[in-house]
Order: C-alpha cells, then structure tokens, then sequence
C-alpha cells in the first residue's frame, strides 16, 4: 500500500529532479558572497554613550554630610534629565561625584548642554559652603585601553612615581594619545614652616601664606588609611601637587 509524499515531498522532488537546482545554488551563494563584500563593516564601531561626571567640593563636610545634602538632591535632579539612562552617585570627605549616563545613541553635545541648564536652573541643589559643579562630558575614546605598571624589588614608591611621571610625558608625545594619567606611588611634599617674627616684621599673617600657597593648588582629604599603627592621610591634589598639613 502505497502513501502520498505531501505537499512538501512533492516540492523536494521537483527541485530533485530540476536542472534548475544547481543554478539556485550558485545564485544563493553568489548573493551571500556579494552582501559579505559590499556590506560595511568596522573594527571598532563608533557607538556614542554620552557620559558626564559632576564634581561638587563641599570642604569640611563629613561623608555622610555630603551624601544627605548634595549627593542625593543632585542624583534626584540629574533623573530628571531627558534621555538619562543612569546615574551613579559617591560621596566622600569634603566631595561628592555623580556619574551621569545617556540612553545609546543621544547627542554628546546635546545631552551637556541639558545637563548644564538642569544645573543653572536649579541652584539651590548645592548648598551654601559647597561648589562650584565642575561638570566634565566623557565618551568611549575616555576608556582606557592600555595599563603600564612600573615595579621594582629595590626603589621605593616616591622614586616609582617619579619614573611614571616621566614613562607619561614621554607616551604623550605618541600622535593620537587622547590623556595619560598617572596613579599610585608617593608624591613629592613641600612644606613651609612659618617664622612668626619674620612674618611680623613682614606685615604678614599665616593665613595671608596659606591663601598664596593655595593660588596655584588645591588638596580636598579623601579620608585615612591605618595600617601597622600609623594612620595614613589620603588627599585628592591638583595642579601642582601640594598639600597641606595643620
């Protein structure tokens, strides 16, 4: 007793049995051949995922401080962003930083500009004693793609440093390098002992020195580190890399 082949057997035997078949095959596989020639394709796609950091100083404040009273107001208001996808805030000693995201695809630009008008228009979100915002759009070319580590058994870190400082001036003179940042090690300290005569027959206060020093430097404490009974300050420096000591 014979059974019929069906609908799809009787197709399979038609192409089985077509010359047409070999034709269909070459021209399947001259079109597949083609779309893989004249699509374009790069290695590394420029997708744009605007990113912008927020810094607010708040000197003297605690980290609890700083989180009740600029780092969560300034988080709930960044939200408040069209286009913001997420928002990351971290509060500190004396600083509070908010890392804002953008949906794939929004304008660089475009998503500054809303994020400094948010600020302008609501200033009240910083409170007296804390600020300016500093505000500083990222990307994706801000990634960093490539780490250097300098060790050695015998130098110690002030002399690493040191060395990394000039490793990075040297791979800023590489063409296209965007930033080099150097971290870790020990920074070079200065510090000024004040005379009280001499600053008396100077006409000068201590505090008219400390304002001087700080013109061209700044030091925000970024909390303590104890370790082997010695308690260890940790600061952020700019610029000239001073810091303070009371």
């Amino acid at each position: 007793m014979s059974r019929g082949i069906g609908f799809s057997g009787s197709v399979a035997k038609a192409f089985i049995d077509s010359k047409l078949t070999p034709l269909l095959v070459l021209a399947a596989l001259a079109m597949g051949i083609f779309a893989v020639v004249v699509t374009p394709r790069e290695e590394e796609p420029q997708i744009q995922v605007p990113m912008i950091d927020v810094m607010v100083p708040y000197p003297g404040a605690t980290a609890r401080e700083v989180e009740e009273r600029v780092a969560a107001p300034l988080e709930k208001l960044l939200w408040e962003i069209p286009g913001v996808d997420y928002v990351y805030t971290t509060s500190g000693p004396s600083y509070a930083l908010a890392i804002v995201r953008f949906k794939v695809g929004q304008d660089p630009e475009e998503s500054a500009v809303k994020l400094h008008t948010k600020l302008m228009a609501h200033p009240e979100v910083i409170p007296t004693g804390a600020g300016p915002a500093t505000v500083t759009p990222k990307g994706i070319d801000d990634v960093p793609i490539v780490a250097l580590t300098v060790w050695s058994e015998t130098q110690d870190s002030g002399t690493l440093r040191k060395v990394g400082d000039e490793l990075a001036l040297e791979i800023r003179k590489i063409r296209d390098i965007s930033d080099v940042n150097v971290i870790g090690g020990e920074r070079r300290e200065l510090t000024v002992r004040l005379d009280a005569g001499r600053l008396q027959a100077s006409g000068l206060s201590a505090l008219q020195v400390a304002q001087s020093l700080k013109q061209t430097n700044w030091s925000l404490p970024a909390g303590s580190l104890t370790a082997g009974n010695q308690e260890v300050l940790l600061a952020e420096i700019g610029r000239a890399s001073c810091r303070e000591r009371v």
